[in-house]
């Protein structure tokens, strides 16, 4: 079964066509950072016109470079949330219109359970069941996972996601968009020992999460030590420490509430280098396995989603051909790959 997957759910237009067989056979990636640079942050319509632009253009090039034509696939798998609405409209469209002009069936992908799917991509893919981290500009999540479809929410963010906090911090210490990967290699200057800063929500029992108040901090030392090079290098080192410790002293605490020893980490957020080299540490000193996608699979891209489609439209999952995007979808709603939802 070959699947084409859209994705189209924020700021990155993403193609993929994936193979039950042989695996994943193309993917593309159109990102919109340079669009949205001088506004500091993602424009929703401005964000939602170029999908238009550039969707239809990344799937000619896609089954163009795996070497398929319309009549190879075997359905069409999108992005149907969360998301922007614009956006994800326009993923739902085209691939809804696709699978109705080829006569094959399509389904919807919950955007979250592609990226907490993404590392069974890899060759050294984890077994179920596992304890996933997802986290991203748009949520933070630990999610205990039985099989695919079968999630249980065991901790949420109350505010800000792990990911909204890097980008907003790095815009209050005068940072360029996007604002996360250019804090963690300022952080990387930093001197881990001038300021400490607060690991919120972790001296109390549970598994959520809470960013805004470390980004409060943040602020506050800024304009208490002044703005010079080196002061915001110190912050942004202490802002990233404090927030890889808070994920990871939660992750050992749903590790050891749901007796499980793999962690799945997945999501923009993942791909930050300090975080990764925490966790492997901990998983090598305290007996628990951690797995990643690759970089690129880290951000939003049509490769998790085709695979996600893969997985259930071989369940028999099907939809009809009315559509409407979901901006709001919670993922313990999904249920098993078939099962009416």
């Amino acid at each position: 079964m070959r699947i084409l997957g859209i994705e189209t759910s924020c700021d990155e237009t993403g193609i993929a066509i994936y193979d039950s067989e042989q695996g994943l056979l193309a993917d593309a990636l159109h990102s919109q950072v340079a669009l949205h640079a001088d506004y500091g942050g993602v424009v929703p319509e401005l964000a939602s016109r170029d999908h238009v632009r550039k969707t239809l253009p990344l799937i000619r090039k896609t089954l163009s470079d795996a070497g398929c034509a319309a009549g190879d696939i075997d359905g069409v798998a999108f992005t149907a949330g969360p998301g922007l609405v614009g956006a994800l409209l326009v993923g739902c469209a085209i691939g809804r219109g696709l699978a109705w002009a080829w006569d094959v069936p399509a389904v919807e992908v919950h955007h979250m359970e592609g990226h907490l799917l993404a590392p069974l991509l890899e060759d050294d893919a984890p077994d179920f069941p596992f304890v996933a981290l997802l986290v991203s500009g748009g949520h933070t999540l630990l999610v205990g996972v039985k099989g695919v479809g079968e999630y249980e929410i065991l901790g949420d963010t109350l505010d800000d996601a792990a990911g909204e906090a890097f980008d907003k911090t790095a815009k209050l210490l005068g940072l360029d968009y996007p604002g996360g990967p250019a804090l963690a290699r300022l952080a990387e200057r930093g001197d881990p020992r001038r300021f400490h800063f607060p690991r919120p929500m972790t001296n109390r029992p549970g598994l959520d999460f809470s960013f805004s108040g470390l980004k409060t901090f943040a602020v506050n030392t800024a304009s208490e030590n002044g703005d010079d090079p080196q002061t915001r290098a110190d912050i942004a080192r202490a802002f990233q420490d404090a927030l890889v410790d808070t994920l990871l002293i939660k992750c050992r605490r749903a590790l050891k509430q749901t007796g499980m020893h793999r962690l799945v980490m997945a999501g923009g957020v993942s791909a930050n280098r300090a975080l990764r080299e925490r966790l492997q540490a901990a998983a090598k000193k305290e007996g628990f396995r951690v797995y990643y996608p690759r970089p690129a699979f880290c951000t939003d891209n049509g490769a998790m989603i085709a695979f996600a489609g893969a997985l259930r439209l071989a369940a028999g999952e099907r939809i009809d051909l009315a559509f409407n995007g979901r901006p709001r979808w919670p993922l313990d709603t999904l249920g098993a790959p078939g099962q009416a939802v």
